[in-house]
């Protein structure tokens, strides 16, 4: 089993790019459905998705399922490169999708934005948008817990 593992050194922070993410999601299932990163600044991360036939619902809109992908992993990528130090990964503990919109082509577009960032837990909302015509699809909040080595 491949597992990513990014080193959280005491004494150094490590900043990652979008190219570098993309790298390491690629053998998972945001590279599977086609996630793409394309900006880290500071805290804030964003990630698209093309809309294709295979990530619709049978009424042929975009199914629920892969918004809530798409906003989850921008959360967990946001909370993995943005661990506290000493801490050696995360898990979900919390989430929730409040969807307003749809689309059935072109590409929708994930925000991530820390709402808390403690040394137990962090909280991450992110906006997913319409990239076509800016509408909001969802709004997500996702709470990590935060893992340090026994």
């Amino acid at each position: 089993m491949m597992a990513i593992h990014l080193e959280n050194n005491l004494n150094e922070k490590k900043t990652y790019t979008a190219a570098q993410i993309n790298q390491m999601a690629q053998p998972f299932l945001p590279g599977y459905l086609g996630v793409e990163f394309v900006r880290i600044d500071g805290t804030e991360l964003v990630a698209q998705l093309p809309v294709k036939p295979q990530l619709l619902a049978p009424n042929g809109y975009l199914h629920a399922g892969s918004v809530i992908s798409l906003a989850d992993t921008v959360a967990g990528v946001s909370c993995m490169i943005n661990l506290p130090d000493g801490a050696s990964s995360f898990t979900t503990i919390e989430l929730k999708s409040n969807h307003f919109g749809t689309a059935r082509e072109g590409v929708i577009e994930a925000i991530g934005k820390p709402v808390h960032m403690g040394r137990t837990t962090q909280v991450w909302d992110v906006v997913v948008t319409d990239q076509g015509n800016g509408k909001t699809i969802a709004l997500f909040r996702c709470t990590q817990m935060i893992l340090y080595p026994k």
